[in-house]
C-alpha cells in the first residue's frame, strides 16, 4: 500500500500541499483529480522519491522514504513504474531498446529480455512495432509504448501522469483499458488527471485535490454523486462558483 500522511511541501514562499493525507489501496486504480498547479505531478515525485516532502510521511509497503538510503531507495523504485505526461522515449532509439534499457539494467539476459517485450507490446496491443522510432509514432502509439516500457519491469504500481492528455476521444478510450488492464494484472495504479470522463471509467476511488489537501476521496460512485460544490463545480466543468462550503472531510483511505 502507498499511504501518504500530513504532507507538506512548499517551493519558496509557495505553498502546494497542507497537510495531504491520502491511501492507495492494493489492487485498485486511484485517480488523482484537481485543478491546475494543485499539486498532483508533485504527489507522484513524492511517491518515487523524486521529492522530499517538508513534513509528513509518504510510506511504501510500509517504508518511509524518508528513512531510506540511497540503496534502499533505489530497490524501492524497482517495484514502481512510471508513464509520463509524454511518454519520454528516447527518440535515437527503436521501440524494443526503450523497453530493453531498464530491462538491461536489472540484469536480465537477451532471452528474457526479448519475452519481456514481446508480452508488454502484446499487452498494449503494438505487436510488430519494435523497430520503429518515436517520431514514426502517433501521440497515443507513444504513451502506449510508455505503458510497455513500465509494464516489462513487472512492477507492483504503476504511477501515471495525465495519460490521456493531447489524445482524441478514441485514443483516450483505448489508453483507459490499458489501464484498466494492468490493474487486472494485479498492479496498484494512481492516475493524476484532468479527464473525468476517464477518471471515471478507470477509478476504483477518486481523490480530489484542493488547496493543498484532499477535498473528498471516495469510489467513483460517491465522487459522482458528490454534494460539495467544489467538487462538483470540478467535475462538471463549470467556470464560477457561487459559495464554496468548508471542506467535506471525508476518509481518504
Amino acid at each position: 500500500m502507498i499511504r501518504l500522511t500530513d504532507v507538506h511541501k512548499s517551493f519558496g514562499a509557495k505553498a502546494v500541499l497542507r497537510g495531504l493525507t491520502l491511501e492507495v489501496p492494493e489492487g485498485m486504480n486511484t485517480v488523482v483529480i484537481g485543478a491546475s498547479g494543485s499539486g498532483k505531478s508533485v504527489t507522484l515525485k513524492l511517491i518515487v522519491g523524486l521529492l522530499e516532502p517538508d513534513a509528513g510521511r509518504v510510506e511504501v509497503d510500509g517504508r518511509d522514504l524518508a528513512e531510506l538510503d540511497r540503496e534502499g531507495l533505489t530497490a524501492l523504485r524497482g517495484s514502481i513504474g512510471y508513464v509520463f505526461q509524454f511518454a519520454a522515449l528516447f527518440d535515437s532509439m527503436t521501440v524494443a531498446d526503450n523497453i530493453r534499457l531498464g530491462l538491461a539494467r536489472r540484469g536480465l539476459d537477451d532471452d528474457a529480455i526479448r519475452a519481456r517485450i514481446d508480452e508488454s507490446l502484446s499487452l498494449v496491443e503494438l505487436t510488430g512495432q519494435e523497430e520503429r522510432y518515436p517520431a514514426e509514432l502517433s501521440g497515443g502509439m507513444r504513451k502506449r509504448v510508455g505503458i510497455a516500457r513500465a509494464v516489462a519491469l513487472r512492477p507492483r504500481y504503476i504511477l501515471y501522469d495525465e495519460p490521456t492528455t493531447g489524445l482524441d476521444p478514441v485514443t483516450s478510450a483505448v489508453m483507459d483499458r490499458l489501464m484498466q488492464r494492468t490493474r487486472d494484472l494485479g498492479v496498484t495504479g494512481v492516475v493524476i488527471t484532468h479527464d473525468m470522463r476517464s477518471a471515471f471509467a478507470v477509478g476504483d476511488r477518486i481523490a480530489m485535490l484542493h488547496e493543498g489537501t484532499i477535498r473528498q476521496a471516495g469510489t467513483a460512485a460517491e465522487i459522482r454523486g458528490s454534494a460539495d460544490p467544489v467538487v462538483r463545480q470540478f467535475i462538471e466543468g463549470r467556470p464560477d462558483l457561487e459559495e464554496v462550503a468548508p471542506a467535506v472531510r471525508r476518509s481518504a483511505s
